[in-house]
């Protein structure tokens, strides 16, 4: 069993960033509504180095290996996990569970009363680990292109 090592990340780990985030996107493509998703949040990319210095980010990590990453806004009372992705061979190894709880400490640290994230429609795997931090959906939304009709 792995112990799942956490840590904020740093302006070292933008390249790492940069490169799981290509992997993260890519598997929202086929998603249900993940074009949505990915039409509405930008590709990061080289710009990993501001958001590490607006935001709070979290990474999973395997010795040097950045597995996974969290990005929380918690500059109001309600912070919001904006971003939440550990690659498929790392998953059910408690990653996303220590990324999760480190990104509550710090959201309470800096003052915020609620924590919100987001899910996918069928995206089991992010539900139930919001689920497992008593984390419960209070909305749904829904959305359809107008130019479909």
């Amino acid at each position: 069993m792995i112990d799942p090592d956490v840590r904020p990340a740093a302006a070292d780990d933008v390249e790492q960033l940069a490169w799981l985030e290509i992997e993260a996107r890519s598997t929202l493509v086929d998603q249900r509504g993940g074009a949505r998703w990915l039409a509405t949040h930008d590709e990061r990319g080289a710009d990993w180095g501001e958001t590490i210095d607006q935001l709070d980010v979290v990474v999973a990590h395997i010795g040097e290996v950045i597995v996974g990453y969290m990005v929380l806004d918690a500059r109001t009372a309600v912070a919001t996990v904006d971003d939440v992705y550990v690659t498929p061979p790392a998953r059910e190894l408690g990653f996303g569970d220590a990324m999760l709880a480190a990104s509550i400490a710090r959201a309470h640290d800096r003052g915020a009363t609620h924590l919100e994230g987001q899910a996918l429609p069928g995206d089991r795997d992010t539900k139930n680990l919001y689920e497992r931090a008593a984390i419960k959906a209070r909305l749904i939304t829904v959305s359809t292109p107008l130019d479909a009709r």
